[in-house]
């Protein structure tokens, strides 16, 4: 299995977000001349080390540079037989990569994390006449009349997988492939420059099967270096089984304003209490709002929603609700003939 949705966004970086908290994202506002669009770069995994590796190399020479301002402004999606606008951090000859190393996302103090270091690329781009953000990843959206979650325009559209895309770990192996990895090119031509900002997370491995993207059997994970932080050195939350946590209800339309007031209600069907920390609730957009708290055995909790992550649909939709391994551990479904104003859908 691959990535289904592959491909280029071209566009001006107008704006950004810096990540923080588990799985950060460093979010970019692009503009293709038409339409907005948001790139979601992780900065920060929820998998111990939580740390990113990552390489930029500040004056870029590589054969695809060629092709990238021909393309037309906006996202593109890339088969798999243009090999040659695709990036491969193994086969494609785009850098060494011994050379990434960890840096985290959010130290105190100036130009000293990976969301600064971004964020530094990003302003030359937004500032310069004719500077330019070329994001590979995979696209989502348009998501109908929804606003993006983080930048407010309509529809809700971008790009995300900003990252390595094989060697992953069993539970990710689903998403390796060759010839698919995301990364961010950025032209600054008043400087006659390209910058590369490539990342990967330590779990991955550099020794890949040339077909599948897995890891083969003799590949060494990343380790991370014995002089980092060692506060993600923790122990893994005991698994929950499937089926513990169920919602059980949502109010889709509230009367009045919808934002701030939708909601979902989860209960606990198991014999013990269960720590929510690390768990999410997704829409059928994909946004999500993260949780926290304890839900008590055969006990019930109302999530509300402040509109910034999950936004329930009155014309249908899905929710999802996730571990804090990412595992989907319960989902439902409504359609717009189930919404009433005022009233909790109940499944």
């Amino acid at each position: 299995m691959s990535l289904e949705n592959y491909g280029i966004l071209k566009g001006k970086p107008k704006d950004w977000k810096k990540g923080k908290g588990k799985n950060a994202h460093f979010q970019i506002l692009v503009h293709d001349g038409k339409s907005e669009h948001r790139v979601a770069v992780n900065v920060n995994s929820r998998v111990a080390p939580s740390e990113l590796l990552y390489f930029v190399d500040d004056n870029f020479i590589h054969p695809i540079i060629e092709k990238l301002p021909e393309l037309e402004m906006g996202y593109r999606n890339v088969d798999r037989s243009s090999r040659d606008l695709r990036l491969d951090y193994v086969r494609g000859g785009l850098f060494d990569t011994s050379k990434m190393v960890p840096l985290e996302c959010d130290i105190p103090g100036p130009s000293n994390d990976l969301n600064e270091l971004i964020q530094k690329y990003v302003d030359k781009a937004a500032d310069m006449d004719g500077g330019m953000l070329y994001a590979f990843g995979e696209r989502w959206g348009p998501e109908s009349f929804l606003p993006d979650s983080f930048f407010g325009f309509r529809p809700g559209s971008g790009i995300h997988d900003i990252h390595m895309n094989q060697g992953n770990s069993e539970k990710w192996q689903a998403d390796d492939a060759p010839y698919q990895d995301g990364g961010l090119l950025i032209h600054l031509p008043e400087d006659d420059r390209w910058v590369a900002i490539f990342l990967a997370f330590q779990s991955q491995c550099f020794n890949t099967d040339d077909f599948t993207g897995h890891c083969l059997p003799d590949a060494p994970v990343q380790k991370k270096p014995e002089t980092a932080s060692q506060e993600c050195d923790v122990k893994e939350p005991e698994s929950i089984d499937e089926g513990s946590v169920l919602i059980v209800g949502a109010l889709v339309n509230p009367e009045g304003t919808d934002s701030g007031k939708e909601s979902v209600t989860l209960f606990n069907a198991s014999p013990k209490a269960i720590d929510l920390a690390g768990w999410s609730l997704k829409d059928a957009a994909g946004r999500k709002s993260n949780l926290k708290g304890k839900i008590r055995a055969g006990s019930g909790t109302r999530i509300l929603f402040s509109g910034k992550g999950v936004i329930l649909s009155n014309s249908g939709g899905t929710i999802s609700l996730y571990d804090n391994h990412g595992n989907l551990m319960h989902e439902v479904n409504y359609s717009s003939r189930e919404v009433r104003s005022g009233w909790t859908l109940v499944f």
